[in-house]
């Protein structure tokens, strides 16, 4: 038999707490997370003192709430880009944008949602509030609306449901995003927009989540035909051509099918 190899016990015992707070939904309370991870809160906040001066962990000092810190935000985004899609993606970025013009990001679904992982600026770039790691919306955003479309006939169905169904109340009570055709009030319009994209083959927001700036999101699937990635362009309404077929939609899906060609994706 093979002998298991030894280990450092208080490793694995302190990552069931970076565990917890990678599955929760939002920050917790010390006596939340100690009880999720299954041990006393005075036991959690001693691992939990050491995470904080490792970045892992950080504490809002206003609600002494728990979450992930910037350095588990790096080892993730480290991950993600080694990740076969995203590393043969990034290959391609370049000859991309200098071909559309514009710029391109590359996104993966994360345990919060889609997550930018990658970020490459045209040079005719625009000024837009976005960073890596950042979380994007499932309605308001073409990244979104993309992994939506296809996650939701796929096994992330009981995961992509809950999303929607907070991003429909949270639009509700937002006064700038009322009133608008191109934007979902109910899961039946919801379902009618996803629809929409997959029947597209890639997603389209214009002056949604960033005003002036027209974005669309191209799928990429692997092998067993799952959505692994979006490929993502984006740009100023005056310059950006809008068309499904146009200037820059047309080369960014023939990318991206490429990309699911060479992962081994045999759909059409």
């Amino acid at each position: 038999m093979t002998k298991e190899r030894a280990g450092i016990q208080s490793v694995e015992v302190g990552f069931a707490l970076l565990d917890v707070l990678a599955q929760a939904a939002r920050p917790l309370m010390l006596r939340d997370l100690a009880a999720a991870a299954g041990m006393s809160a005075a036991k959690a906040h001693r691992y939990l003192v050491s995470f904080q001066r490792l970045e892992l962990v950080t504490q809002d000092a206003g609600n002494t709430r728990y979450d992930l810190g910037p350095a588990a935000l790096r080892l993730g985004l480290a991950s993600l880009s080694r990740l076969d899609s995203v590393k043969l993606a990034r290959e391609r970025v370049s000859a991309l944008v200098e071909q559309i013009g514009h710029t391109l990001a590359l996104a993966v679904w994360g345990n919060r949602g889609p997550t930018i992982v990658h970020w490459e600026e045209s040079a005719q770039a625009v000024t837009v509030n976005l960073r890596l790691g950042d979380v994007m919306p499932l309605l308001t955003s073409a990244t979104g609306r993309c992994f939506a479309a296809y996650l939701s006939t796929q096994a992330r169905l009981d995961k992509i449901a809950p999303l929607l169904q907070e991003e429909l109340a949270l639009a509700a009570k937002l006064p700038n995003l009322s009133g608008r055709s191109d934007l979902p009030t109910t899961m039946p319009a919801v379902q009618r927009l996803l629809g929409e994209v997959r029947e597209h083959g890639m997603a389209r927001v214009m002056d949604t989540l960033l005003p002036g700036i027209v974005g669309f999101c191209a799928p990429v699937f692997d092998s067993d035909g799952h959505m692994v990635l979006g490929m993502v362009a984006l740009g100023s309404a005056a310059t950006f051509d809008p068309a499904w077929d146009g200037a820059v939609a047309t080369p960014l899906r023939a990318a991206a099918a490429q990309l699911s060609s060479d992962l081994g994706y045999g759909g059409g």
